[in-house]
């Protein structure tokens, strides 16, 4: 039995939307098991600023990106590839959401939420391949696309474009995960429930109540977040192909 199954030494890893919340809890996890992260942000003074913070940890690079466009993301891959001559781990962690009553609800909210949620992580992937090819030699390269509970079942908000997006990208991490496992490359993904963070500020405002509703009795913590992650870069996650991990302390079953 390997001893260093949880182990990231060595390994590159790119995280988007990795300057806050979700994004950082996984970089500061990958950078405390001995990754070299990249994090990348569409704002780039929070994202160098984030960087900064996590070099404590480790070696860690900013490289601010708007994903929300091919043009942006085709940018932000070749702006690694002139660092980088392979990708060992690609977390895609930016999204966006919108709510607005459903005879109100616009198509602005509708292609933003989709741009980011659905296509850029498409897109980014397919123009990162090639270096995700180059990591796997002696170990699977990984991507773990971070989806939502509200992806796999329903709350009452009504945010129509971000419940179909997480359900589009669950069912992208299968077809990817078939698609890619032959070239050594294993998509995963991860589920999130409730974690504070900028786009869940009700479970950051409002902790207590939200968990009031969870089974486990609490809200996710960074820790809970990051171990998720790092179960599914290293070698404990090789054999886990296009599945998506629920981390919410059991509310989907209790939905």
């Amino acid at each position: 039995m390997p001893t260093d199954l949880f182990s990231l030494e060595g390994r590159t890893a790119l995280v988007t939307g990795g300057s806050r919340g979700i994004g950082r809890m996984i970089a500061e996890g990958f950078l405390a098991q001995g990754a070299r992260v990249y994090v990348t942000a569409r704002k780039a003074e929070a994202c160098d600023r984030a960087a900064e913070e996590m070099s404590a940890l480790g070696t860690c690079v900013s490289l601010p990106s708007d994903v929300s466009t091919t043009d942006g993301v085709r940018d932000l891959a070749e702006r690694y590839a002139a660092l980088e001559d392979s990708l060992d781990i690609l977390v895609n962690n930016a999204g966006a959401a919108w709510g607005a009553p459903y005879a109100e609800f616009p198509e602005g909210g509708w292609d933003k939420v989709m741009d980011v949620n659905v296509k850029a992580p498409f897109f980014l992937t397919q123009a990162l391949t090639p270096l995700l090819a180059k990591a796997a030699t002696d170990h699977p390269a990984k991507v773990i696309n971070i989806a939502s509970i509200d992806g796999l079942s329903l709350n009452a908000d009504e945010t129509y474009s971000y419940h179909a997006s997480k359900a589009g990208l669950v069912h992208l991490t299968r077809k990817l995960g078939v698609r890619l496992a032959p070239d050594n490359i294993v998509v995963s993904g991860i589920a999130p429930g409730a974690f504070a963070s900028e786009m869940n500020r009700t479970a950051r405002d409002h902790a207590d109540a939200v968990a009031a509703r969870i089974p486990a009795g609490r809200i996710g913590t960074p820790a809970d977040m990051a171990g998720a992650a790092i179960f599914l870069a290293s070698r404990a996650g090789d054999y886990v192909v296009g599945e998506t991990l629920v981390v919410d302390g059991g509310v989907t079953h209790a939905r």
